[in-house]
């Protein structure tokens, strides 16, 4: 990746960057996700209320907040939603497992399930260490001003 500098800030050239929506992996997380909703609605109203919904939720919020985070102007920012991403894919993860073992869902198509899971895992991890990336790479010279320097003038109103 190519860098410009201007000045005494050097910043990343980020021409090549892409929105998470518009990458395949994210498109890859909506199948998921829309497959893990397919399935649950299909089940009991118990075992939707209970393992059903939480799965939901864990699944959908993988890719809420990697677009969250997409959406942040601060690389720190950025990098504490895609670790919530990653978390709720390990809480996806643990609600499959649950679901398995109530035998809400079959032992296969689980594995199938979480083989897909551990590849968008290591994606995210994959977005993550990108990230952590540019952070090192963008080196900003602090300018040291006093606020006094920033302060506007003081102007009396009532003088003409």
């Amino acid at each position: 990746m190519g860098q410009l500098v201007t000045g005494e800030v050097i910043r990343l050239d980020e021409s090549n960057w892409k929105s998470i929506e518009d990458m395949e992996m994210f498109k890859r997380i909506e199948r998921f996700v829309d497959a893990v909703w397919n399935d649950v609605s299909k089940w009991p109203p118990f075992a939707r209320d209970t393992v059903g919904k939480q799965l939901v939720r864990a699944a959908d919020s993988i890719g809420a907040n990697l677009v969250e985070g997409d959406g942040r102007y601060h690389h720190k920012e950025k990098l504490n939603f895609f670790y919530i991403a990653r978390a709720s894919a390990k809480e996806t993860n643990f609600w499959l497992c649950r679901a398995r073992t109530r035998n809400m869902i079959t032992a296969e198509r689980v594995e199938s399930m979480l083989r897909e899971l551990e590849t968008l895992r290591r994606w995210i991890n994959s977005v993550i260490s990108k990230r952590r990336e540019w952070m090192s790479e963008v080196k900003d010279e602090r300018a040291e001003y006093s606020v006094d320097d920033a302060l506007p003038p003081t102007i009396d109103p009532f003088t003409n």
